[in-house]
């Protein structure tokens, strides 16, 4: 019997979270309350003869620019392979900022 009691209590305790739970993501969606964590996951497709061919670099300068390799940059481009989500993220960074990304790779080689 006190076994019992206790799964009551655990189940209860489970359902008391599960509807505070709920309760907070109703109030981020109604924008009383900030949420705690935000996870963004860049897009599945980065097109990176586009974003090389913006900076007017041949895929072995954008490659050795970057920190890519030449058949790396060779296989995204042609489709064989997809860049991984880390690489995807640094090509958006790169398409929309590649000043900054330089800048900071430059400063890393210097140091």
């Amino acid at each position: 019997m006190m076994e019992e009691d206790k799964t009551m209590t655990g189940e209860a305790g489970e359902q008391s979270e599960f509807l505070e739970a709920m309760q907070q993501a109703a109030d981020i969606l109604t924008g009383k309350l900030a949420p705690t964590r935000v996870h963004r996951v860049p897009p599945r497709d980065v097109d990176v003869k586009a974003i090389r061919g913006k900076l007017g670099l041949s895929q072995g300068a954008f490659a050795a620019r970057f920190g890519f390799s030449v058949g790396a940059v060779r296989e995204w481009e042609q489709g064989r392979r997809r860049p991984e989500q880390a690489a995807r993220t640094l090509l958006l960074v790169i398409e929309h900022d590649p000043q900054a990304v330089m800048t900071v790779l430059d400063r890393a080689a210097a140091a």
